[in-house]
């Protein structure tokens, strides 16, 4: 083994079952097989099982293990189901990234109830949802763990119609510090990823407008992150190369939060 090897053995996940909810689209699909490339078996959920389903399987035709399993983090129900399911199929999950999110962007004034509450029950109760089992299965099990909760940093710093979002988002940050707190005694770290502004195919279009253009001049780094630029943040988070780390929220956002007022 070279010393390079030596140095960056910390981050495999070889030996871990990684469970990533909201894998179907945008981060998670991503984030799944960076997983899967560093040891991990992995466990895709989400509410769409078909997009979910043709994701695990790019995983196992490239050599890795996955399996894809229904869930809605909204229901605690639902939550419970996939985590027998994803024990069924491959053991304990001790390593949890919680990255299901939408937006509903409008102004306040025009937030429905429901609008506001679903929101609320995605991006941050569901967060507490797969935390708590995902923990109480590691406690039961006697093992450590990471759990990854996918902030933003609408938590730091907001923008227009996003109330609900940025409230959210913040909440996952301070939810982060409490359970890593109430953890620690269990060997479980708890931290969260806060992305600035990512180009997908979802918003490449957008990002050519003048309006685009003009957020991009607002970020230091006068550009947006390209998703492969957040595999080290979360392997570092996920596996024992941040063994020392836990309430920690990373912000990996081209120096945006840090603009001029």
């Amino acid at each position: 083994m070279s010393q390079l090897d030596e140095l960056l053995k910390p981050f495999s996940l070889a030996g871990k079952v990684a469970l990533v909810t909201g894998a179907s689209s945008g981060f998670g699909s991503h984030f799944a097989p960076v997983l899967a490339q560093a040891g991990a078996r992995v466990v895709l959920t989400a509410r769409r099982t078909g997009l979910i389903e043709a994701q695990a399987q790019k995983i196992v035709d490239a050599g890795g293990e996955a399996v894809a399993v229904t869930m809605d983090v909204t229901d605690s129900a639902s939550v419970a189901a996939a985590f027998d399911a994803a024990e069924a199929a491959f053991g304990v999950v001790n390593v949890v990234v919680n990255n299901a999110g939408i937006t509903i962007p409008k102004p306040l004034l025009d937030l429905s109830d429901d609008d506001w509450n679903a929101v609320i029950a995605t991006n941050l109760n569901g967060v507490a949802y797969v935390t708590r089992e995902g923990a109480q299965r590691m406690i039961a099990a006697g093992v450590g763990g990471s759990v990854v909760n996918i902030a933003s940093i609408l938590a730091e710093r907001v923008q227009k119609a996003l109330t609900n979002y940025a409230a959210a988002k913040a909440g996952v940050v301070q939810f982060t510090k409490a359970a890593a707190l109430e953890f620690a005694r269990y060997n479980i770290r708890v931290n969260a990823l806060c992305p600035g502004y990512f180009q997908t195919p979802l918003n490449r279009d957008w990002f050519k407008t003048s309006d685009g253009q003009a957020l991009i001049q607002r970020i230091p780094q006068r550009r947006t992150g390209e998703v492969h630029e957040l595999n080290g943040p979360l392997l570092l988070l996920a596996s024992d190369a941040g063994s020392l780390m836990t309430g920690a929220a990373i912000t990996v956002d081209g120096g945006h939060v840090l603009s001029d007022l």
